[in-house]
């Protein structure tokens, strides 16, 4: 069940109710009423989250610049003739 106007908010986001009005609501608001409909219910339509990094790609994502050896990107992992990171 949809929470309705009146109850808590439980987690960060966008909200949705009945007649598609979007609202933004953070965790411990009050779903609010609808001006014309009055008690509606509430979907929450995108979640908001914080990943705490600092908008850094990770560099071990990064590709190498002797990443083009064919014989490095064999199926098996016997057959590579050692790590890229080593040279």
């Amino acid at each position: 069940m949809e929470p309705i106007s009146g109850e808590p908010v439980k987690a960060d986001g966008v909200y949705r109710n009945e007649w598609g009005r979007d609202e933004r609501l953070e965790q411990g608001d009050v779903f609010p009423a609808d001006p014309m409909l009055g008690t509606t219910e509430w979907k929450q339509v995108e979640l908001e989250f914080d990943n705490h990094h600092e908008g850094r790609t990770d560099p071990r994502l990064i590709p190498h610049d002797d990443d083009d050896d064919p014989e490095a990107h064999m199926q098996h992992p016997r057959r590579h003739k050692g790590s890229n990171k080593e040279r």
